[in-house]
């Protein structure tokens, strides 16, 4: 007699019939701007590494020397044996930058956006959330116990009439006795549009919720000095009490942290169980995103390069004719709509020797399947040339963007 775990391959079948099929691509070089694969060169634009810190040569000499000290693994959880050196000095150092008592290394933005929220709220409690947040956000308020609003993306009516209505439908008692919090990205993954981070925390005063922000796309990115979406629209910690960010895209290595109050910390230190039940990040890896932090405040010249390389490739795709998105960070998304010509675009686009990823539901909404297209600081104006003649070629002999001008 079969199992049920004999039985996985039509929900694949039908997967690929409906052009949703996932499949890996395995580099064979360092990310960054040009890359390997299967023995041929890429330009990749399909990269989180917006600074292009991942393979630079002093963040791989900083992960290099502390690997020879402190060897390649943490060996245990942080409250066993695994809390190095290098993890205490990059979480006093972090806090530091973002202007928060305290900060948590996570081993990842999933595991700590899911132990963060369980650690906080519980049945009978209370989350909001925007409808294009990420993942980890959204499975961290299903799996707290806690009733989960949804709002529109980025509509501050819409969230107004849903608390408002929440506020008058409950009682007295349960609302004095609840845990409220906002959760939402800083920077949205797929559009790479921005919350609108002060409003959301004017709200969150009225209505006595907790604001926590996933900063994943904006940390090392926005604000004056890179420390992201908190510095952008100068939230202190009283307003943006709960922030989160990664160290695997601007800062090049991998991990995350929520910063916040020494109480908030202590609490995550105590109840989070993907923090709690999960060997620590590699010291190395700590030490490295120690020298990326360094890198981010002495070289505003990255930052400033990759705002040019933005406004050029925002003008470029205008000048062919392509409907631009709102976004003014590294993400560009070119909306195609139908799955199956999205994948066809990203190929003619990967024929081309370009690598830009299609993106289609779940990920993204029904309907809205597209091209996530990231510009890092280690591209050039001459790189961003041929991906703008690659994707008019693309666009022609496929048909899946209409551009201006075309039938």
């Amino acid at each position: 007699m079969s199992s049920w775990i004999d039985n996985l391959a039509p929900a694949l079948r039908a997967r690929k019939q409906d052009n949703l099929y996932r499949q890996r691509s395995t580099l064979q070089s360092a990310q960054g701007p040009l890359v390997q694969l299967d023995g041929r060169e890429y330009l990749n634009f399909s990269s989180n590494d917006y600074l292009g810190l991942a393979n630079h040569p002093e963040v791989v000499s900083a992960f290099q020397q502390a690997a020879n000290t402190q060897g390649v693994g943490s060996g245990a959880s942080h409250l066993v044996v695994g809390h190095h050196s290098s993890h205490h000095e990059l979480e006093v150092a972090l806090a530091s930058f973002v202007g928060r008592e305290r900060a948590l290394l996570f081993s990842g933005g999933y595991m700590a956006n899911l132990g963060i929220i369980k650690a906080l709220l519980g049945k009978g409690d209370l989350i909001v959330e925007d409808k294009l947040n990420h993942a980890s956000l959204i499975d961290g308020g299903l799996s707290s116990g806690a009733e989960l609003i949804r709002y529109r993306h980025n509509d501050i009516q819409h969230l107004r009439q849903l608390l408002e209505k929440n506020r008058l439908s409950k009682s007295s008692t349960t609302k004095n006795n609840t845990r409220k919090l906002l959760a939402v990205d800083g920077v949205f993954s797929m559009d790479g549009d921005i919350a609108p981070l002060d409003q959301l925390a004017d709200l969150c005063q009225q209505y006595d919720m907790a604001l926590m922000v996933d900063d994943a796309h904006g940390f090392g990115v926005l604000g004056e000095h890179g420390a992201g979406c908190a510095e952008q629209f100068a939230l202190n910690q009283t307003q943006l009490p709960i922030l989160m960010g990664t160290l695997g895209k601007a800062f090049g290595v991998a991990g995350a942290f929520v910063a916040g109050s020494d109480a908030l910390i202590e609490t995550l230190i105590q109840f989070a169980r993907t923090y709690i039940y999960t060997t620590a990040l590699p010291p190395a890896c700590a030490a490295a995103a120690m020298q990326s932090l360094q890198i981010v405040q002495q070289q505003p010249q990255l930052r400033e390069h990759l705002k040019h390389l933005i406004r050029y490739f925002r003008q470029g795709l205008e000048q062919a004719g392509f409907a631009l998105s709102t976004s003014l960070t590294p993400i560009q998304p070119l909306i195609v709509g139908d799955s199956e010509q999205a994948l066809a675009l990203s190929q003619h686009l990967f024929d081309a020797g370009i690598l830009v990823t299609a993106i289609r539901p779940p990920t993204v909404p029904v309907g809205t399947a597209r091209l996530r297209i990231t510009l890092t600081a280690a591209h050039s104006f001459s790189q961003l040339d041929q991906l703008l003649e690659a994707l008019k070629v693309a666009s022609d002999n496929t048909g899946a963007i209409v551009r201006a001008g075309q039938a």
